[in-house]
């Protein structure tokens, strides 16, 4: 208790007791917002030897899974219940805290349905939906559908290039006229600052095979699937919003 009191985590009162403080207090199972199952998630076996094999990915480029078990993440979760329902967790965990900023971020007054592609238990989803009620959602985990807006949080930094074209692609054949895309991810800024979104592109290296990318990188990747990159929309959670129209 003391060691994390000493970084923060607890604090130690003058009669010396401890007692929480808030980086303590989003591991509480009945937190809001919790942080509970990302902070579990980042302990299981399978994520630290994941960690463990960062110099062979860096040098290599593949990712660690399939060579510690022989598949890739998705494929991993889909055999192992426990792990993908803590993995979906632990991502309902971090959209009770950047949902809403992405909610006030945007304006979706003139959006009359929207698609959460890849949106696991659908809370940004459903935090959109609360304050838009002129809204039709639809969620779905497959990009193939026919929307007035899609938004991914989380979809794209998952995969390579290639993989990326195909899912917007998919989103370009679908969106109704006038339709939109609503890319919410880390967008990396020139220079050598701290960012979070920068070691996040080492977890994406190690786990999916993606990576966080710039704002020329996302206009490159938007183009080529058909879309044009409108503009990039902070928030006030280290992700932005990038918007994308027909081309």
């Amino acid at each position: 208790m003391r060691a994390t009191a000493s970084v923060g985590v607890l604090s130690e009162g003058a009669d010396g007791k401890f007692s929480e403080t808030p980086l303590s207090a989003v591991l509480r199972s009945n937190a809001n917002p919790s942080l509970r199952g990302f902070a579990i998630m980042h302990s299981r076996e399978w994520h630290g030897l994941g960690w463990s094999h960062l110099d062979d990915c860096v040098r290599t480029g593949k990712q660690a899974l399939d060579k510690i078990y022989g598949e890739p993440i998705f494929q991993f979760f889909e055999k192992r219940p426990e792990e993908a329902q803590l993995f979906n967790q632990s991502m309902t965990d971090l959209s009770m805290i950047d949902g809403p900023a992405v909610a006030d971020a945007y304006s979706f007054d003139e959006i009359r349905s929207i698609v959460d592609v890849g949106g696991g238990h659908g809370l940004l989803l459903a935090t959109i939906l609360a304050r838009n009620p002129q809204m039709k959602g639809t969620l779905h985990e497959v990009a193939h559908v026919v929307a007035g807006a899609y938004i991914m949080k989380h979809i794209i930094h998952d995969w390579p290039d290639d993989v990326c074209i195909k899912i917007l692609k998919a989103c370009r054949k679908g969106v109704n006229p006038g339709g939109k895309l609503l890319v919410v991810d880390n967008v990396i800024q020139p220079g050598n600052d701290f960012a979070p979104g920068k070691f996040l592109d080492l977890q994406m290296l190690i786990f999916p095979g993606g990576c966080e990318r710039t704002e020329k990188q996302f206009r490159e990747l938007f183009s080529a699937a058909g879309w044009q990159l409108s503009r990039v929309i902070p928030t006030a959670v280290p992700e932005s919003i990038v918007e994308g129209v027909p081309a």
